[in-house]
């Protein structure tokens, strides 16, 4: 069953509550939490595909909860719940204490070709049966990701679908020497302990399709926001910080 939504504003649609407030387009942290490397998110403008440098990509990754009677509703709110929980080891997502909701902004603490990367997420949109993050500034990509489940022939399908160019020339060249395989195991990765934690295992269909093969060489600058740059120099400049991350 769907929650019900309070009274739109005269003039406002009713899903108006589902969307993040319009001034959060810049991201802000008021208390980081506990454990996180909060770097290259407060202050930054979040980014659509426009903004960003290199080919347009949408990818589709989908699993089927074959057998089981759970609604789509219920997969979205465990989801909400436990996101965190269904990353791989080696990548940390830091949600905000109020949860998944539209506004609220996530520290991430990522490995990239096995070096660390600190950046965020903003809660774009949520409602019942999906939700949708997007980027900030710096991050290896700018997009979106929408997490959605949905009834198909009596079935619950779960699904995860980027839209996506690579924020700027260097995660353009990493995408294309083994980043796009990496992003396909992240979350097909978590797609499947989804279905595990529902008791399913089945194989994750992904479908990769180039939107827009061309380059957008106006958003090269965008380097100049690159958080995997900018936190191996946090690191190196900050050495008992780093040596106490690589410790653990």
């Amino acid at each position: 069953m769907t929650t019900p939504q309070p009274p739109a504003k005269e003039g406002q649609p009713r899903n108006t509550a589902n969307w993040a407030p319009q001034h959060t387009h810049t991201l802000r942290i008021q208390n980081a939490p506990s454990g996180a490397l909060n770097l290259n998110v407060d202050g930054r403008q979040i980014t659509g595909p426009l903004q960003g440098f290199g080919s347009m990509w949408q990818k589709t990754y989908r699993v089927t909860l074959a057998g089981t009677k759970v609604e789509p509703e219920t997969v979205i709110a465990v989801w909400k719940e436990h996101f965190a929980e269904f990353w791989p080891a080696n990548s940390r997502f830091f949600g905000p204490l109020t949860g998944i909701a539209p506004g609220e902004v996530a520290l991430l603490n990522l490995a990239v070709g096995g070096m660390p990367l600190s950046t965020g997420v903003l809660v774009l949109y949520a409602d019942d049966e999906s939700f949708t993050l997007m980027t900030p500034q710096g991050h290896m990509f700018a997009g979106w990701i929408t997490f959605s489940a949905y009834k198909e022939k009596g079935e619950t399908l779960v699904q995860a679908q980027v839209l996506m160019r690579a924020s700027d020339p260097i995660y353009e060249l990493g995408l294309r020497f083994g980043g796009h395989k990496q992003e396909d195991i992240f979350w097909e990765h978590t797609l499947g302990k989804l279905a595990k934690h529902f008791q399913v295992e089945a194989p994750v269909q992904t479908e990769t399709i180039c939107v827009d093969k061309k380059w957008s060489w106006s958003q090269a600058k965008n380097i100049w926001h690159n958080s995997a740059i900018r936190t191996q120099v946090h690191l190196l400049t900050h050495p008992a910080l780093w040596f106490r991350r690589h410790g653990k």
